[in-house]
């Protein structure tokens, strides 16, 4: 009875170590996501739950062709709907949420991949509808069948400091191309992103995640 009587005393005392070292997990090393859009497809499906890596020294060191979450940088995204979820309810998801038992929902994030880095002359298109950076034409398998690389004409230079992103759906994906009048010419601050995409964890399902991961890499 003794053992089991201090086994129950333990119990919360484990439970509040599994929350804060998965809340240090998620601070500073991964976060999980979940997929609210079609923008990335076929990359990322809908409701897809993704593993983003957030160590500093490999998170900040983004380079083309990285899928990267990001905080809004421009309102690019709508006003968050308020919850109609029982205050009660609402509150236990954001706390699992926040210590990473439950994926965010990315209401003020997204995910797009990185096509120019600082420095980088991205321009739309050239006469084979290829998109050419520094000149030279980018061929990108991962683009959503049937979209063109672009039906929208560009010509930038990244600046330091920021990413030129794109989604893999280039018909459904209000990225770069579409802010080009903000605060950031359409640019993402690096600072703003949360870290790059390193796998798809959900679902499994069809071999989906096997190709998807080899995507990723």
């Amino acid at each position: 009875m003794r053992r089991k009587g201090a086994a129950l005393r333990e119990l919360p005392i484990l439970i509040v170590v599994a929350l804060v070292v998965s809340l240090l997990i998620k601070t500073f090393l991964v976060q999980f996501f979940y997929i609210p859009s079609g923008s990335m497809e076929n990359t990322l499906q809908v409701k897809d739950r993704v593993a983003v890596n957030k160590v500093p020294f490999l998170s900040t060191t983004i380079k083309r062709g990285d899928i990267v979450v990001f905080h809004d940088p421009a309102s690019w995204l709508p006003e968050i709907t308020p919850s109609t979820e029982p205050f009660v309810i609402e509150k236990i998801r954001e706390g699992l949420i926040a210590v990473g038992v439950l994926p965010d929902p990315a209401k003020q994030h997204l995910v797009k991949r990185v096509i120019g880095v600082a420095g980088d002359h991205v321009v739309c298109c050239d006469n084979k509808k290829f998109i050419t950076i520094n000149g030279i034409p980018s061929h990108e398998p991962y683009i959503f069948k049937g979209d063109n690389p672009s039906d929208i004409n560009f010509d930038v230079t990244v600046p330091q400091g920021m990413v030129w992103v794109m989604g893999d759906h280039r018909g459904a994906s209000a990225d770069s191309r579409f802010h080009s009048e903000d605060v950031n010419k359409g640019m993402v601050p690096v600072s703003k992103i949360v870290g790059r995409v390193v796998a798809v964890i959900w679902p499994l399902k069809d071999g989906a995640i096997e190709r998807r991961i080899d995507v990723l890499k």
